[in-house]
């Protein structure tokens, strides 16, 4: 991953670009850490498969802010400790929730994807760097897979989650879609290839 991203061109990165990266790098990792404290809480495999994903895409942008030259706001991280002080105060929301019951920890899973895809795709609108593009675009996509997997289990519970973030129609496109087989970073450069994430169990 690392070698096939730094082979990439190495492009002027605009302030948005850096301030996305910044912000993305701080939400990946909250996402991986609701997920393993929901685990821990209830032992299903969702939540543990998804923070295992939700590591790769965080170390993915932090192979980007070292070939930018950035600044990475998880040095020294400590779990739960956030720079960013909404990420904080959603990290603590979002523990609290789904600390209350498994049905509330499915919600909460949901609100992380929903959250994700909606910043993901803002970001995207300013990003013009074909690295940053790539990297965004496939955690966007893995984002929508992580998606689908709580839906299912919201179903299984009886429960119609209302997106919070992204629209009902994109929302409804989304989970009533196929689950999409990434185009992973090394497939980009090599023309071939294809990773999938499993992560639905």
């Amino acid at each position: 991953m690392t070698d096939c991203l730094m082979s990439l061109p190495y492009e002027d990165i605009s302030p948005e670009e850096e301030a996305h990266l910044i912000l993305m790098r701080e939400e990946e990792i909250l996402a991986q850490e609701v997920y393993e404290y929901l685990y821990t809480l209830y032992s299903i495999p969702v939540f543990n498969n998804i923070s295992k994903s939700e590591n790769v895409h965080t170390l993915t942008i932090k192979v980007l802010l070292d070939k930018y030259g950035i600044d990475d706001p998880a040095a020294g991280h400590q779990t739960g400790i956030f720079q960013n002080q909404e990420l904080q105060e959603l990290y603590n929301t979002l523990t609290a929730l789904g600390s209350q019951s498994f049905l509330d920890a499915l919600i909460v899973g949901e609100t992380i994807e929903d959250l994700d895809i909606y910043d993901l795709e803002a970001c995207l609108e300013d990003v013009d760097n074909i690295d940053v593009e790539l990297v965004f675009n496939n955690l966007c996509k893995g984002s929508r897979n992580h998606m689908r997997a709580f839906y299912g289990h919201l179903s299984n519970q009886g429960y119609t989650y209302a997106p919070q973030y992204i629209s009902q129609e994109y929302y409804d496109d989304i989970v009533n879609s196929s689950w999409e087989i990434g185009n992973g970073i090394c497939m980009y450069c090599a023309g071939i290839g294809t990773t999938e994430e499993t992560f639905h169990e």
